[in-house]
C-alpha cells in the first residue's frame, strides 16, 4: 500500500469526523453557550476521555500494535488470533472494573479534578451526575481502540479513521432532537457520549470478522504475548498519564478562573484537534505498523527513511496550519461558534486561547510522529522520561503564565511543553542513531519558509478587520472563511509547486 495514499485516506476520513465535530460544537455552543452547564459537561467528559487516552489510544495501543505486528510477521495467523482473544478479554475486564469504580467514586473524582466547582453546589452536583453517565463510555471506546489497532495492522486504515464520526452524529442528533426531553436540557450530552461509544464499537465488529480477528472470550493471564504487552504498558501508562495529568492540572487551574474559562479552553482545543487529528494522529496511525514491521525485520535503513518521510510531511502540512490558526482565529471562531448564547466576549476569550495553542501546534503533531520511533522498537521508557521533564516544565510555565494571561497562559504552557517534548524526542532519536536525516533538509526548509511567508501575507490581506466577522451574517462569514481558506491553501501549494515540490516525491510504500 502507498503510505501517502493511506495518509490521504485516513486524513480525509478524519476530516469528515472533524467537520462533524465542529457542527457538534456549534450546536452545543448555540444551545448551551459557555457557562456553568457546559463547564460541568466538559469536565465530566474529560475524565473518561483522559482514561481513554491512557488505557486505549495511549498506553494500550503503544504496547499492543508492535507486539501484534511481530506476531503477524513471525508467528502465523493462529497464534495471532489467540493473542487477540486473550488481550481483548483482559482489556474488557480491566476497563469494566475501572468504569465501575469511576461511577462509585464520581464525587471524589470531581473534588480532585475540578476543586473550584465545590464552591458552587449546583455546578458540582451537575458534574457528578454527568460523570456517572459518561464513565461507561470508557468500556466501549477501549474496545474500539483494540479493534482499530488490529485493523490498522492489517492496513485497513479507513474504518478506524471514519469511526469517530459516529460520536459526533450521536451528539448532534441528541442535542437537536432529544434535548427537550431532558431536565436540565444539558443532561442529554452525557447520554450522547454513551450512545456514541456503542455505535462506534458496533461499526467495527463486522470488519474484524472479515479478516478473521473478531475476538472471543478467552482469559489466560499466563499468555506470554499478553504478559509482554502488560510489561510494556507499565511505563506506557505512566508516560501517557503524565501527558494527561498535565491537561488535568490545567483543568484544575481553569476551575478557579472566571466562569467560561474551561469552555473557552475546550473550544480552542477543539480547533487545535482539527489539524492534530488530520496530520499527527493520521501519520502516527500509518507509521507505527510499518515501523514495527521494519524493526521486526531488522531493516534499519528503511526505518530511518520512514521517520524522515514522516517528519518532512509533518512540517510541510503542520506549519501552514499553525500560521492559519493564529491569523484566522477570529474568523474561524466567529463562523463556527458565534451564535445564540455564544457571545462576542466568548469569541475574544477563545481567540486568546487559540492563538496561544497555535504556537505549539507543530510540537503537538511532531510528538505523534517521533514517539512511534520508540514505540515500534518496544522502547517506551525513553518517551516516559521525556514526558516527566515535559510535565514539570509545563506546570512551571503554568505558574508563571496564568497570572498575566489567565486561561490563555494555560494554553501557551501546553503548546510550549509540546515543543519541548518534540525537541527532546528528536534529540534522543539522533543520539541513539535510530534516525539519520536524509539529504537536502536545508533546501527543503528554505523553500518551505518562503511558501509560508507568501501564504501569511495573502491571508493577512484577505481577512480584513476582525470586528467585521463579529457582526456579519452567518452566510457572509461562512462564504468569506471558505474563500480565504481556499485562497491561502492555493497560494501555499502553488508556491511550493513553483519551487519544485511534486506529489510523487513524497510517495512511499508501506512495509510488507
Amino acid at each position: 500500500m502507498n503510505l501517502l495514499r493511506a495518509l490521504a485516506t485516513v486524513s480525509s476520513m478524519t476530516l469528515v469526523s472533524r467537520i462533524l465535530g465542529f457542527v457538534r460544537d456549534a450546536v452545543i455552543a448555540r444551545l448551551f453557550g459557555a457557562g456553568l452547564a457546559t463547564d460541568a459537561f466538559f469536565v465530566a467528559f474529560k475524565i473518561p476521555n483522559l482514561l481513554r487516552r491512557m488505557f486505549a489510544e495511549g498506553a494500550f495501543s503503544q504496547a499492543f500494535v508492535p507486539i501484534l505486528a511481530e506476531y503477524r510477521t513471525r508467528m502465523g495467523e493462529g497464534e495471532t488470533k489467540l493473542l487477540v482473544d486473550r488481550v481483548a478479554s483482559a482489556l474488557s475486564l480491566a476497563v469494566l472494573a475501572v468504569s465501575t469504580l469511576g461511577i462509585l467514586a464520581a464525587p471524589l473524582i470531581i473534588y480532585a479534578s475540578a476543586p473550584g466547582f465545590s464552591a458552587t453546589p449546583e455546578k458540582f452536583e451537575l458534574t457528578v451526575a454527568m460523570l456517572r453517565i459518561t464513565f461507561p463510555y470508557l468500556v466501549f471506546i477501549s474496545l474500539v481502540s483494540l479493534a482499530g489497532g488490529i485493523l490498522n495492522t492489517w492496513s485497513r486504515f479507513a474504518v478506524p479513521a471514519i469511526t469517530p464520526t459516529l460520536l459526533n452524529v450521536s451528539f448532534i442528533f441528541c442535542a437537536l432532537v432529544l434535548a427537550p426531553y431532558f431536565h436540565p436540557r444539558v443532561m442529554v450530552l452525557p447520554w450522547a457520549v454513551l450512545g456514541g461509544g456503542v455505535l462506534q464499537l458496533a461499526l467495527q465488529l463486522p470488519y474484524l470478522a472479515r479478516i478473521g480477528m473478531l475476538p472471543r472470550l478467552h482469559l489466560d493471564f499466563s499468555d506470554p504475548g499478553l504478559r509482554r504487552i502488560v510489561r510494556l504498558m507499565g511505563p506506557a501508562v505512566f508516560g501517557v498519564s503524565i501527558a494527561q495529568l498535565s491537561l488535568l492540572i490545567n483543568t484544575i487551574f481553569a476551575s478557579f478562573l472566571a466562569n467560561g474559562s474551561v469552555s473557552w479552553l475546550y473550544y480552542a482545543d477543539r480547533m487545535m484537534e482539527f489539524p492534530t487529528g488530520m496530520l499527527g494522529v493520521a501519520l502516527g496511525t500509518i507509521l507505527l505498523p510499518s515501523l514495527s514491521k521494519y524493526y521486526s525485520g531488522d531493516a534499519t535503513e528503511q526505518y530511518s527513511r520512514l521517520l524522515d518521510w514522516g517528519l518532512r510531511l509533518t512540517l510541510l502540512l503542520a506549519l501552514p496550519a499553525a500560521v492559519a490558526l493564529a491569523l484566522l482565529a477570529v474568523p474561524l471562531i466567529s463562523t463556527l461558534f458565534h451564535y445564540g448564547h455564544f457571545s462576542a466576549e466568548d469569541v475574544w476569550m477563545t481567540r486568546r486561547a487559540l492563538v496561544a495553542y497555535s504556537i505549539g501546534l507543530v510540537g503537538l503533531i511532531l510528538v505523534k510522529v517521533l514517539a512511534p520511533g520508540f514505540y515500534a522498537r518496544q522502547n517506551i521508557r525513553t518517551p516516559v522520561k521525556i514526558a516527566v521533564i515535559t510535565l514539570v516544565s509545563t506546570q512551571l510555565m503554568n505558574l508563571v503564565l496564568i497570572g498575566p494571561l489567565k486561561h490563555a497562559g494555560l494554553a501557551l504552557a501546553i503548546g510550549l511543553g509540546a515543543c519541548l517534548n518534540a525537541g527532546l524526542l528528536y534529540y534522543k532519536l539522533r543520539q541513539h542513531r535510530i534516525y539519520q536525516p536524509q539529504p537536502e533538509w536545508a533546501q527543503f526548509s528554505y523553500k518551505l519558509g518562503l511558501a509560508l511567508l507568501v501564504m501569511a501575507a495573502v491571508l493577512w490581506g484577505a481577512m480584513g478587520t476582525e470586528n467585521w466577522w463579529l457582526v456579519a451574517a452567518w452566510e457572509q462569514r461562512a462564504a468569506g472563511l471558505l474563500g480565504i481558506v481556499c485562497l491561502g491553501a492555493a497560494t501555499y501549494f502553488a508556491t511550493l509547486w513553483l519551487l519544485g515540490f511534486r506529489i510523487r516525491d513524497f510517495a512511499r510504500r508501506a512495509a510488507e
